[in-house]
């Protein structure tokens, strides 16, 4: 056996030897991750290893802890979730439920779907979650219908942006309103949602955050919306 034919061997042996993208996904969820809070130790409990840690997996828990008090909760359509007191999101996978919770919904962040290069670029002044000032929040999983995902991607895209503003409409808030968009179906079907989108702002922006959801639920695209839930919150410090 000659040296190209070993070696090109031993790269066949390696590829299938190598995890794919959904195996490392779902090997996290089933491993679990290290339990930390953006920009602050986390309090939910259960987490793994930080060895088992997925870099693009978080976890939102809902029950008794957190660092997020939840100060009113609503369902805008479809199925509730359980009531809670506090919510917690946290880097990495949670293996079980602390003592209180009632649920952890979990999503990853994904590549970018629908924005074109400029439009990237456009709204690459948004900022990170944490700012000490952005002590007001929400918490909004939602799912869209079969027929949304029956679409084709330039079709959603034609929805999205051309018909619906979507881009154009968190632009007019940006750098004010902050937000963090996870993807849940990277995960698999068995997810109860397909967005997990956390926000925070300042308490005298809460008007135009309400603003901005009020727009976004008038679109052509929120026909597509079959279950939302809207929780608002206050960042508890101490």
């Amino acid at each position: 056996m000659d040296k190209e034919e070993k070696s090109g061997r031993s790269d066949e042996l390696e590829a299938r030897q190598r995890p794919s993208r959904r195996e490392l996904l779902t090997g996290a969820v089933a491993l679990g991750g290290a339990a930390l809070a953006v920009g602050a130790p986390s309090s939910a409990a259960g987490a793994e290893p930080a060895a088992a840690v997925n870099p693009r997996l978080y976890s939102y828990v809902g029950g008794k802890t957190g660092r997020w008090s939840v100060v009113s909760a609503r369902a805008i359509v479809g199925e509730p979730l359980p009531a809670v007191e506090r919510i917690d999101y946290v880097h990495g996978d949670v293996a079980a439920l602390p003592a209180g919770g009632k649920w952890v919904l979990r999503g990853v962040n994904s590549n970018e779907r629908y924005a074109t290069r400029p439009e990237k670029l456009r709204i690459s002044i948004q900022v990170a979650l944490g700012r000490p000032e952005a002590n007001h929040g929400a918490f909004i999983p939602i799912r869209k219908s079969p027929k949304w995902w029956a679409l084709t991607q330039d079709e959603r895209r034609a929805l999205f942006e051309e018909r619906s503003k979507h881009i154009s409409i968190g632009f007019k808030y940006l750098p004010a309103i902050a937000r963090r968009l996870n993807h849940c179906r990277d995960l698999g079907d068995s997810e109860p949602f397909d967005f997990l989108t956390i926000f925070d702002y300042a308490k005298e922006h809460a008007a135009a955050f309400d603003d901005l959801i009020a727009e976004l639920r008038a679109t052509e695209e929120w026909k597509y919306v079959d279950r939302e839930f809207d929780m608002r919150l206050v960042r508890i410090d101490a």
